[in-house]
């Protein structure tokens, strides 16, 4: 942070905004003060706003850089697990042996299913979205343990933080196999969580679970999701947690928000995409479809609001990628051949490349767990449960702080005072 200040002046009327600096980024105005003068400023989709100060992850678009906690994300893919970053959001630190195996541990203090969840699954609509489906049983714990203690308790925080992170991958194989018409199945607690996940889910059927590719796949897909700075799921979880809403209700908030084909939802609309274009022969027609702005067709997968290089995710998901199908032998899957002809003549197009263009995380994420046999439908929610690492810790640090509740102006363009006649 510096002592610098800059000065606005309006009708002969000078006020200083201090400038502020983080460890890394530009320069930020703070505006606080702007209310007790009642200026305000407009600022639509917040794209030049900084709603908070945070130490969790930082993007440099302009590099094409994350970071959480300050390790870099290629770093954190090669070296750690997901559950490794889970613990580094949360504590600023990665784990050793001990503090590993002690967390590992409290997690599976909570290896158990809800039994009102189970009530409530056994009354829903398999064929409802899976999406849909997760935050009702979210909505469930959230009426259950209603209580906000855990807001200023630090234990009672680190319990529902710990009880969260045991039933999201409980609720997703629950979710799973209610819309198979498989019976479900209770989690292990020998197993890892990665491991354990998977068991919730296939178990009983002829899925290789237990292959060490297809773990690899999953836990690398849900530590490149963890977290990506103040995005529209994160900011609306804190927006919520400024409440002191209880931590369900927040998660509540960011599954709501996540669904969107614009955000979390955009690796199932990826895949819609690619069966709409059907075959390689039809990649130049709805790329010339993209560009027409009177045309309702969206490349999606490509370009990012941050990202003006290739995203770092990206890479990291194409290896993968090449990973998985090997293994189950879908190189020549047309699908993935689709994706790989459409990226490498989106590339050389300069209307793409002019617009930094660049494929993103959801590109191949949706193409992977699709060959590893998860349907479209349940795309975002693998995708929500990766951000359950990223979501607790935001809301861990917004309550750990002194804050104010969330509320955002506007600038009014409706009738002037008027009266009933």
């Amino acid at each position: 942070m510096t002592t610098q200040f800059a000065t606005l002046t309006l009708n002969n009327q000078s006020i200083a905004l201090p400038i502020l600096q983080g460890t890394m980024g530009g320069y930020q105005l703070d505006i606080q003060s702007l209310d007790q003068h009642h200026l305000y400023t407009f600022d639509p989709g917040f794209t030049s706003t900084s709603a908070c100060a945070s130490s969790i992850s930082y993007i440099n678009g302009e590099i094409g850089q994350l970071l959480h906690q300050g390790y870099p994300i290629e770093e954190l893919a090669q070296k750690t697990s997901f559950l490794d970053v889970f613990y580094l959001l949360l504590n600023e630190k990665l784990p050793n042996e001990k503090e590993q195996k002690q967390f590992e541990q409290a997690i599976q203090h909570y290896n158990q299913m809800d039994s009102d969840c189970i009530k409530t699954l056994q009354t829903i609509d398999s064929t409802m979205h899976p999406m849909g489906i997760l935050s009702v049983l979210i909505a469930v714990l959230a009426g259950k343990y209603h209580e906000h203690d855990a807001f200023h308790n630090k234990h009672e925080r680190i319990n529902r933080i710990n009880h969260m992170i045991a039933q999201m991958p409980i609720l997703v194989a629950m979710i799973y196999r209610h819309q198979h018409h498989l019976p479900l199945v209770s989690p292990q607690k020998d197993l890892s969580f990665i491991d354990n996940f998977l068991y919730m889910m296939f178990h009983g059927t002829e899925h290789p679970f237990t292959d060490q590719i297809i773990i690899n796949a999953i836990d690398r897909i849900l530590l490149l999701h963890a977290d990506h700075e103040q995005n529209a799921s994160t900011s609306t979880a804190r927006l919520i947690g400024s409440t002191g809403s209880n931590i369900y209700s927040v998660f509540l908030g960011g599954i709501s928000a996540l669904w969107g084909p614009a955000h979390g939802g955009a690796n199932e609309a990826v895949l819609n995409m690619l069966s709409e274009i059907g075959d390689e022969k039809n990649i130049d027609h709805y790329l010339k479809r993209a560009q027409d702005k009177t045309d309702s067709f969206r490349l999606m997968g490509f370009g990012h609001r941050i990202y003006k290089k290739y995203d770092p995710r990206a890479t990291l998901m194409k290896e993968t990628c090449h990973d998985v199908l090997n293994k189950s032998n879908l190189t020549e899957d047309p699908t993935f051949k689709l994706a790989k002809k459409l990226e490498t003549l989106a590339l050389k197009d300069d209307y793409f490349i002019s617009r930094h263009l660049y494929p993103n995380v959801d590109f191949y994420s949706g193409i992977i767990l699709k060959a590893i046999g998860i349907p479209n439908n349940m795309l975002t929610v693998i995708f929500a449960l990766g951000r359950t690492a990223g979501w607790l810790a935001q809301w861990q640090e917004l309550v750990s702080q002194p804050n104010r509740i969330s509320r955002p102006r506007q600038l009014y363009v409706g009738s002037e005072l008027r009266h009933i006649t």
